[in-house]
Parts: C-alpha cells; sequence; structure tokens
C-alpha cells in the first residue's frame, strides 16, 4: 500500500476552518481577526456563516442574557448549556469558551476538570481565562492537557470587586510594566492568543508587536490584531449605555420591538391569523360533516 498522502482540495478562504494555527498565521500575514460573542444557537449559526473568525461564549451572557448585573454568578453548568448550544450552529469559526468565576481560582485540578469538560462535552476548541502572570503556571498545564488557551488582560471583568469597578486599565508606569509582563508570561506558558480589554490604545500596539501570538482587542485601539465586541452591544440589544469603544452596527432591539408591537396589534385587531395562515379540512370530509348537519365551514 502506498504512503502517499493524497492532499485535500483547497477550500475557499470562506469556509475553511479556522484554528489557532490559522489566528496566528493571520497575524504573521497583517490579515485581520474578526470575533463576536454568541451564547445560542440561532445567533452563532448566523456569526458563523457570515465568516466571522474566532466565536467567543463569553460569560458576558450572565449580563447580557441572564439579566445579571455582573458575571460573577454565572455557573459552569450555565457556560456548558449555552457552549452545547453554540457548537450546534459553529462548523467554520474557532469556538472559544470562557472559564467562569470559580471554576479556575480554586486548584489547578479543578481547572483542568472544568476545562476538559468544557472541551468534551461543550465543544470548546480553547478555553480562556483571566489574569496575567498568575495565571502562567495554569495555563501550562491546561496546555500540557492538550487545552488550547486563549489569554485575557488590561480590564477583567471577574475582578470587577477587587478593581473596584470597570476601570480602563494601564495608565500608569507601573500597570505597563506588569502588563507587558503578564503578556509575555502567559505566551511563555503557552497561550494561544490574547484578548487586551480596556486598556490605552499605545499600551495594547506595544504588546501586540511585542508578542508572537496573536491579541484580541475590545476596548484597546484598532492596532490589535483583531477585535473582539460582545454581540448584544455591537446590534444594540442592551439596556445600558455602551461602553466608550463599542460602535452599534444594527439596532435589534429596534425591529424586535417593531416587529412584536406589529404582532401584538395584528392579534389585537383580529387581522392574525389569516384565512390563508390556517388549515382546512379536505372538501369531502367538510360536506359529509355538513350533510351530518355538523357545524363546521366549508373548506375553501
Amino acid at each position: 500500500m502506498s504512503h502517499t498522502q493524497v492532499r485535500p482540495p483547497d477550500l475557499d478562504a470562506s469556509v475553511r476552518k479556522v484554528t489557532s494555527q490559522t489566528l496566528r498565521e493571520k497575524k504573521r500575514t497583517g490579515q485581520p481577526i474578526s470575533a463576536l460573542t454568541a451564547c445560542d444557537y440561532p445567533t452563532a449559526k448566523i456569526i458563523d456563516e457570515v465568516g466571522i473568525d474566532l466565536i467567543l461564549v463569553g460569560d458576558s451572557l450572565a449580563m447580557t442574557v441572564l439579566g445579571h448585573e455582573t458575571t460573577l454568578s454565572l455557573t459552569v453548568q450555565e457556560m456548558l448549556h449555552h457552549a452545547r448550544a453554540v457548537r450546534r450552529g459553529v462548523h467554520r469559526a474557532f469556538l472559544v469558551v470562557d472559564m467562569p468565576y470559580g471554576s479556575y481560582h480554586t486548584s489547578i485540578a479543578d481547572a483542568l476538570r472544568n476545562a476538559l469538560t468544557f472541551v468534551k462535552e461543550g465543544g470548546a476548541e480553547a478555553v480562556k481565562i483571566e489574569g496575567g502572570s498568575r495565571r502562567a503556571a495554569l495555563v501550562e498545564e491546561l496546555t500540557a492537557a492538550e487545552i488550547p488557551v486563549v489569554g485575557h488582560i488590561g480590564l477583567t471583568p471577574q475582578s470587577v470587586l477587587r478593581m473596584g469597578g470597570y476601570r480602563v486599565q494601564g495608565r500608569t508606569l507601573i500597570e505597563i510594566e506588569e502588563l507587558l509582563a503578564d503578556a509575555a508570561a502567559l505566551e511563555g506558558a503557552g497561550a494561544v492568543a490574547l484578548v487586551l480589554e480596556g486598556v490605552p490604545r499605545e499600551l495594547a500596539q506595544q504588546i501586540t508587536s511585542t508578542v508572537q501570538i496573536p491579541t484580541i482587542g475590545i476596548g484597546a485601539g484598532p492596532e490589535c490584531d483583531g477585535q473582539i465586541l460582545v454581540l448584544h452591544d455591537a446590534v444594540q440589544l442592551t439596556f445600558d449605555a455602551p461602553a466608550k469603544f463599542v460602535r452599534c452596527f444594527a439596532d435589534a432591539g429596534a425591529l424586535l420591538r417593531d416587529g412584536i408591537e406589529r404582532y401584538r396589534d395584528a392579534v389585537t385587531r383580529r387581522e392574525f391569523p389569516a384565512d390563508a395562515e390556517s388549515y382546512h379540512l379536505p372538501r369531502q370530509i367538510a360536506a359529509s360533516l355538513q350533510a351530518a348537519d355538523m357545524e363546521v365551514f366549508t373548506a375553501s
């Protein structure tokens, strides 16, 4: 038997599966990486079909979907539930799942067990954890267990209690040095990418030019290798004023409200459902029932 490998046909870039190596190649060649969050099947399917490179099942769903004030209350089981739904809609994009608060803070053993659950049961192709140098040992362990890790530094929402709110990070010389060290530590530990959130543009640019792994910015300026937004922010499906770094690309909230109001009015005026939207008895059955003196409408 010949051992010559047959090379599969080259697929169009729009349908080729995105992997961590794809993201790294995009950084090398200067191609911007697009990323969005998703938390259910229909939005994940649309995002994937549009051609977004990276889909994150973000713990922001605790606020945007479940109505909590912070991300801290989200559980592993809740995140797993949403990850499974998203997985069913994703075929092309690189799928990353957030490790929720408390799922990797107690011990490396707990973190490894939870990360494996997201990979085996949730279909994650990588997990994301918040924190810099202090997470390096954990990143090494997860990487050794064949679990790709995306790091997250800067404004880390799971640290909201310690930070005293959502504040831009990296505005002092000490913070700048710490974030540069965090980026280097995570890269050295094996992280496949870095999310930079809420840091000055100049610092994000320096980190991006320093590390060899892709940087994904959110509130970190245009020089990052890619950009991510929370979907609900990007399509105006939230009820609070957006952060400075958010640009609204559609008004899904207004679209939904208008559609629901028109549905309500159609029902109230008895305009819905119309005859064309109703089922009818076969003519022969309707005629038989009429002959039997039963009150039915003649099928049209």
